[in-house]
């Protein structure tokens, strides 16, 4: 049961759901959990969403790619918990189902601008994904850029790590010199030294060949 049902205010109870329904191979539940984000009380389509997107992050994300598109519309929600949820949800399904995820990038973008960190963290996971499938790459890759260039410095070390799904011998030199360009901003000694990793990674080879 979802935790507002056992008047539960931690996310304890969903997160068990979640492990539940994927022991159990549940996908009768998962379209029951994707109904509810409709649910006109709000506190069960929080615990809701929060179902559904454990169940893609603890690795099976098949369970909820279905449903792609229920998260696209989510996303023009004033809701922002089940806004920052549904992007967490299709960054545990863009290598899925990535035709859809890709026709959703208007809306993406759209709350990557507008939404919060964590939003905006999913967004940049989504874009790095997009960019590592060349059919896509030469759309998403500059949006990736883009925001690696305004990001705040201390968001930076992460999206790199992001990042480094999508950067191939093409784009490598571009990306280098990006991360290299920021790297005066960090005033932390883990965040130089997190893209530092990234960038010996890179120029050690270890990128994907196009």
């Amino acid at each position: 049961m979802i935790a507002t049902s056992l008047n539960r205010p931690d996310d304890n109870p969903n997160q068990k759901l979640a492990i539940e329904i994927i022991r159990s191979k549940k996908n009768d539940w998962v379209k029951e959990l994707v109904d509810n984000l409709k649910y006109k009380d709000k506190n069960i389509q929080s615990d809701c969403i929060k179902v559904l997107y454990e169940i893609g992050a603890r690795g099976s994300a098949d369970m909820i790619a279905p449903y792609s598109k229920d998260f696209g519309d989510i996303l023009k929600s004033k809701n922002n918990r089940l806004v920052w949820g549904s992007m967490i949800a299709l960054d545990t399904i863009t290598l899925i189902n990535p035709k859809v995820i890709y026709d959703l990038l208007p809306m993406i973008i759209s709350t990557i601008e507008n939404g919060s960190v964590i939003s905006i963290d999913h967004g940049v996971g989504i874009l790095a994904q997009l960019s590592s499938i060349e059919e896509y790459t030469e759309t998403t890759f500059p949006l990736l850029i883009e925001q690696l260039k305004k990001c705040p410095s201390k968001q930076l070390p992460m999206y790199a790590e992001k990042s480094m799904i999508a950067i191939n011998s093409v784009n490598q030199n571009q990306f280098v010199d990006l991360i290299e360009s920021r790297f005066f901003e960090m005033d932390k000694d883990s965040q130089r030294q997190r893209l530092n990793k990234v960038i010996v990674k890179l120029k050690k080879g270890i990128i994907n060949a196009r």
